[in-house]
C-alpha cells in the first residue's frame, strides 16, 4: 500500500506539473516560464522538478505526447461505437477534425511551432494514418467506395492533412461540410442520419 501511495503521488505531481507549465506558457510565452517558476506554481522544490524533468520543453513534450495519446484512444472508441464501416470513417474523420478545430484554443502559434519541432510525435500520426487506412479499406469494402488497398496509406495522409484546415473553422457545420467534402473525395456519402461526434470541447 505505501508503494502504491507513493507511485500516486508522484503520477499526481507529474500530472501537475505538465499542466500548469502549459497553462504558464499558454498565458505568459515560453520565454518567461522557468524551472523555478513551475516549481513555485505546483509547490515543489526545484531539486523534485528536476527528477521529473530536466527542462520545459521536455515537460511540454510529454504533455503534447499524453493528450495526443488520449485522442487515438478517442478516435478507436468512436470508430468502435459506430453501426458499420462508413459510419466508423465518418465518426472517426469527424472527430479529428473537431481536435483540430480546437487545437488552437489550447495553446499560442509559439507552443505550436516548439511541439511540431518534436521528432517523436511521428509515429502518433502514424498510428492516426494506420486507423483512417483501415477505415477507408472497411469502407471500401461496404459500400461504393472503390480506393484500393494499396493507396489507403496514402488517402489516410489525405485525409489528416485535409482535415488539419478545421484549425480555422469557427462552427459544427462548417467542420461536417469540411468531412463530407473529405468523404466525396473517398467515393463515400456522408450518413444524414449518423450522430455527429466530439461535439463537447475536446481537451487539449
Amino acid at each position: 500500500m505505501w508503494s502504491d501511495t507513493i507511485e500516486a503521488h508522484r503520477r499526481d505531481v507529474r500530472q501537475a506539473v505538465m499542466d500548469t507549465t502549459w497553462q504558464l506558457v499558454v498565458d505568459h510565452g515560453l520565454l518567461a516560464v522557468t524551472m523555478s517558476r513551475i516549481a513555485e506554481e505546483v509547490g515543489v522544490g526545484r531539486a523534485t522538478l528536476y527528477k521529473y524533468f530536466p527542462d520545459v520543453e521536455t515537460i511540454l513534450f510529454a504533455r503534447h505526447h499524453q493528450h495526443v495519446l488520449n485522442h487515438l484512444d478517442r478516435l478507436a472508441a468512436l470508430r468502435d461505437q459506430a453501426h458499420d464501416p462508413v459510419d466508423a470513417l465518418e465518426a472517426v474523420l469527424t472527430g479529428y477534425a473537431q481536435i483540430c478545430r480546437h487545437r488552437q484554443q489550447h495553446g499560442t502559434d509559439e507552443l505550436m511551432r516548439l511541439l511540431h519541432r518534436d521528432a517523436e510525435i511521428a509515429p502518433m500520426h502514424r498510428q492516426l494514418d494506420d486507423l483512417i487506412a483501415e477505415l477507408i479499406v472497411s469502407a471500401a469494402a461496404d459500400s461504393t467506395a472503390s480506393p484500393a488497398d494499396s493507396a489507403s496509406a496514402e488517402l489516410a495522409n489525405y485525409c489528416r492533412h485535409a482535415l488539419e484546415a478545421a484549425s480555422t473553422l469557427t462552427t459544427d457545420e462548417a467542420v461536417d461540410r469540411l468531412v463530407a467534402t473529405v468523404l466525396r473525395g473517398l467515393g463515400c456519402s456522408a450518413s444524414p442520419s449518423a450522430p455527429k461526434t466530439l461535439r463537447q470541447h475536446p481537451s487539449g
